[in-house]
């Protein structure tokens, strides 16, 4: 019998922790993407939901779903028609109060009137989903108007995701629960040339989020950055769902599960997938950017 050595205990330490690590990644990940968080966002959170760009692909979808789980809605967009078809179809379709407010997330000077919108409202659940992109990748000198194309983007994808958290947060801290949901991207987790001031504009929220979490998280309140890559909606422009492009409906549905689990999330397995396996990439150096 060959005798222990410092060597052979070192190799068992490595393999035992590795097997530790692999079985708590397992747990982990049964508990969020296949328990979820036991239907957690409910009406006891508050009366009402509030979505930004509610009126088409991820924000409708998230409307549809807090509406179905019997939250009062309060739809923030541009259109008025549009508005009002989503919370009309609501209404009929799971019996529930709506409120609407028509406003261009892209001006500075609509906050006064949102604000009076929500004023009395017992409000739950904060979605901060209205965002906007490139009309195709392009450098950044060669964007046509430049100077407002960047205005009107940091209007919609940052100062939006502030000033919505700045009315709703302060009636959640003093009732100490409450849930907000910052809508980010995968593309802000790295670098993507020619989307360079959209991708900027998602690392903002994704960072402001999970700063303003460890900030709030011990009064009760959980705040979300969510990082999706491709879903079926109008602004990727993609039309036809796959296994890793899902529909939005089919992505809010996996997201919605994993608030309260993960204060970061891409929200739905094969997205989380696609994380792991490009920061593996990326650990061993075959990757400095995501595309």
């Amino acid at each position: 019998m060959r005798p222990t050595t410092p060597l052979m205990w070192v190799g068992a330490f490595t393999v035992a922790s590795l097997a530790l690590w692999l079985l708590y990644r397992l747990l982990s990940g049964i508990r969020i993407w296949v328990l979820g968080n036991g239907g957690l966002l409910s009406p006891k959170l508050g009366k009402w939901a509030v979505v930004t760009g509610a009126t088409d692909g991820i924000g409708k979808s998230y409307a549809e779903e807090l509406a179905r789980r019997g939250f009062s809605m309060m739809l923030i967009s541009r259109s008025q028609d549009k508005l009002d078809d989503v919370a009309k179809s609501l209404e009929h379709q799971f019996k529930v109060e709506t409120r609407t407010i028509a406003v261009d997330f892209g001006r500075s000077d609509i906050y006064e009137k949102i604000d009076a919108g929500l004023a009395g409202l017992e409000i739950g659940v904060l979605v901060n989903n209205v965002g906007v992109s490139y009309s195709y990748p392009e450098y950044y000198l060669h964007i046509p108007d430049l100077d407002n194309f960047i205005t009107y983007m940091i209007n919609v994808n940052i100062t939006s995701v502030c000033q919505m958290t700045r009315l709703v947060l302060p009636r959640m801290a003093e009732r100490s629960k409450g849930v907000i949901l910052n809508i980010s991207s995968a593309s802000g987790m790295y670098p993507v040339p020619l989307l360079t001031v959209y991708s900027a504009s998602k690392a903002f929220v994704d960072f402001f989020s999970r700063g303003l979490q460890e900030e709030y998280r011990r009064q009760g309140i959980i705040i979300q950055s969510v990082l999706p890559f491709f879903v079926v909606t109008k602004m990727t422009r993609i039309k036809k769902p796959t296994f890793d492009k899902p529909t939005p409906e089919r992505y809010v549905a996996a997201e919605l599960s994993t608030v309260g689990l993960q204060s970061q999330t891409n929200g739905y397995f094969p997205h989380a997938v696609m994380v792991s396996t490009l920061l593996m990439l990326q650990t061993q150096g075959a990757t400095h950017s995501f595309y």
